[in-house]
């Protein structure tokens, strides 16, 4: 694969096979290492840290691969580069010495790595270091100890660091273990799922981060701390019967909220349920959601032409990217590979390769006020969600968060300027104007009710604008209605799924109160459910760059009303698929009364109280 564009030869099916994938990342990453070098240059984009921080980060990621690759018994070639510049780079006297930290710093975080190689190898690593060396890395690690952090997923590096301390014979702190525990569960919100600190969003960082630790604390530490050991097992198990509703039936993921550059880290989980033997799943289940994963991914052009993961999600787009995401960044990605630690003759590396099992089509996650689908006849899987707020306001968090629905197949797209419709990112959104050109939409919610058949979230763009949204699955749609009490007068547009927009091959149909979009990827639809005047139909073309699927322009169907002041019901269907188009005349139907919301699909109906 030179450029990840063409198709990965490598099938990912054998221990082998997916340890030949790492080495190709590896040796990429070993031609951009100097010899002598305490960090890795892989680019000049940059993050709020700098590059000197970025080229310490770069080389400390790519450990989350080396780690699990010697623990598991394969041997490394570039093993020993990656050993010298730890040896340097905690080094104070050394020009490369990766220096004293302070509150919130990056360095903090890459420090879990070393923990991690520390827990997972214990003497193997350690006895590469002389007695000097290994003190210079103790002392560098300890400065973690009582480090201020972010009170967030941070807290579990400084317990990655003690836990490395105890496995590989050096002194450790329970207390420190202890505290940092004590404060994470502070947020623990029930179902085996956790916020990422106080109020703060339920994302990718649930899977990759909290379980993912706790998984291998609970694995490393089942003699030394059962009882907690026991509590991360069980809400972990938990947590895998919502969260196998994020895999698509072909290795796709959702993608959804912050840090999506870390790519395949999203399915770090499963590698560490295999790790952790977590019962639930069977073994062959596990690796199949982890396999295709994969293969997912090395058929996505997400490697540039030296073969170093870029800055994107399925393709590179920097418009995505936090201002945490330096050219290393990605390599969080890594962590999937603790799988590599298993030998060959464990029973996940023995077991045949499962399909997803058998699951209802909906599952509602209350916890993270989320409803997620998974259908057969459109052949991907979609979360509705409340409208989460990231309180550090990283870029584009409207995109990130607060849509209403996320696709494994169609993704969202990216808001591109202040003005115009075009770069508002309207797909899956509501979006408000004053005629201006200026649009606003779903950010916090005042309130969210989730249950077994829907979401009702309560959000108010302007102080004297309120809308309350209830979303519906039904079928392969789900319903939007939208009560607006608004002061002002409004032009709303509300879209449905980005479809890819290809001159000559995307197709647009509009019609009275409906917008279907086919195109290579799938059909994207948005109807009307209004009686009898439904709102204008039409779609829009964004810039490139927009999505975070592909390259190309994206093509959103919407529709369209200007509103008075006053209280309006604006109420449509949306539905997106793989296989056969979707037609308009299969929308569900919308009956609503004074006190009722009733939705009819197929002879079947949900009725919600109002």
């Amino acid at each position: 694969m030179a450029n990840g564009q063409a198709k990965n030869a490598n099938p990912l099916t054998t221990r082998q096979q997916v340890a030949d994938q790492l080495t190709l990342l590896l040796r990429a990453l070993d031609a951009q290492f100097d010899a002598g070098a305490t960090g890795i240059t892989l680019g000049d984009t940059c993050a709020h840290y700098g590059p000197e921080i970025a080229r310490m980060e770069g080389l400390s990621r790519a450990l989350w691969g080396v780690f699990p690759l010697l623990a598991g018994g394969d041997t490394l070639p570039e093993a020993e580069k990656y050993l010298s510049a730890i040896r340097a780079g905690t080094d104070p006297q050394h020009p490369g010495y990766w220096g004293n930290t302070g509150p919130y710093d990056q360095r903090l975080v890459e420090m879990a790595a070393y923990g991690y190689g520390l827990a997972l190898l214990d003497g193997r690593l350690t006895r590469h270091f002389s007695a000097r060396e290994l003190d210079n890395l103790f002392t560098w690690l300890s400065q973690i100890d009582d480090a201020q952090m972010p009170d967030s997923n941070w807290n579990y590096f400084a317990i990655l660091v003690q836990l490395g301390f105890k496995r590989a014979g050096l002194p450790w702190k329970r207390e420190a273990i202890e505290r940092r525990f004590a404060m994470m569960e502070a947020y623990y919100l029930g179902d085996g799922w956790y916020s990422d600190g106080p109020g703060r969003p339920k994302d990718y960082y649930i899977s990759m981060a909290f379980h993912f630790y706790g998984l291998l604390y609970a694995t490393l530490m089942a003699d030394d701390d059962p009882e907690r050991a026991a509590t991360l097992r069980s809400r972990a198990s938990l947590f895998a019967a919502d969260f196998i509703y994020f895999s698509a039936t072909d290795g796709a993921s959702i993608p959804f909220g912050r840090s999506l550059t870390y790519r395949f880290a999203m399915v770090a989980f499963w590698s560490a349920a295999a790790f952790a033997g977590l019962e639930g799943f069977s073994p062959g289940v596990v690796k199949g959601i982890v396999l295709r994963h994969l293969r997912w991914w090395f058929d996505k052009p997400i490697l540039d032409r030296d073969g170093i993961l870029t800055l994107g999600y399925a393709c590179p787009n920097l418009v995505m990217c936090e201002d945490y995401n330096s050219p290393g960044s990605p390599y969080w990605a890594l962590k999937t590979f603790l799988i590599l630690a298993l030998p060959e003759s464990h029973s996940f590396w023995q077991a045949e390769e499962q399909p997803l099992p058998a699951l209802p089509r909906t599952r509602a996650i209350k916890a993270a006020d989320q409803l997620l689908v998974h259908s057969e006849a459109s052949r991907h899987a979609w979360l509705l969600t409340s409208g989460q707020l990231e309180l550090n306001n990283y870029v584009n968090t409207e995109a990130k968060y607060t849509k209403f629905a996320y696709s494994s197949v169609f993704g969202f797209t990216l808001e591109r300027g202040r003005y115009g419709i075009k770069h508002a990112a309207c797909d899956s959104m509501l979006l408000l104007s004053e005629h201006d050109g200026y649009y606003r939409g779903r950010r916090g919610c005042d309130s969210v009710q989730t249950t077994d058949t829907h979401i009702l979230s309560h959000w108010s763009p302007w102080h004297d604008v309120h809308v309350s949204t209830w979303l519906i699955p039904c079928g392969d749609w789900h319903v939007r209605v939208h009560r607006i009490d608004s002061a002002r007068a409004l032009d709303s547009v509300e879209g449905g799924f980005a479809a890819i927009h290809q001159p000559g091959v995307t197709e647009v149909d509009e019609r009275p109160g409906a917008t279907l979009i086919t195109s290579a990827i799938g059909s994207s639809c948005i109807v009307d459910l209004a009686d009898p005047t439904p709102r204008a139909a039409g779609h829009v073309v964004t810039p490139p760059n927009s999505s975070i699927m592909f390259a190309e322009c994206a093509v959103i169907p919407h529709l369209r009303v200007d509103l008075q002041p006053g209280v309006h019901w604006l109420c449509c269907a949306v539905a997106a698929g793989v296989t056969a188009p979707i037609l308009p005349s299969a929308a569900p139907r919308l009956t609503r009364s004074a006190d009722a919301l009733c939705v009819s699909l197929d002879g079947r109906e949900t009725t919600i109280s109002l």
